[in-house]
């Protein structure tokens, strides 16, 4: 499994846990208009839950910077890539 795999299995799993949704249906295309439930108070939940999930911390940048689940994969990678 790829680093990039790694990382979308836990972001799915992230998706679950916030919107209730089946983490197959969220891909590394997912954007916020086809998760219900991700709206600004969401997307600040699913943050969070991703810094739970991979014990980083995310600024209000990187949040902004999300506006799609490639998007996510690629700030988390780098960050957990700067963790090591």
């Amino acid at each position: 499994m790829s680093d990039t795999d790694y990382v979308l299995n836990k972001v799915r799993e992230a998706f679950k846990t916030t919107f209730d949704v089946d983490p197959q249906s969220v891909s590394i295309d997912t954007t916020a208009d086809d998760v219900p439930g991700w709206d600004s108070v969401g997307h600040l939940s699913l943050g969070a839950n991703l810094e739970e999930s991979f014990g980083i911390s995310l600024d209000v940048d990187d949040l902004m910077e999300m506006e799609n689940v490639r998007q996510m994969v690629n700030i988390i990678s780098s960050k957990l890539a700067k963790k090591v």
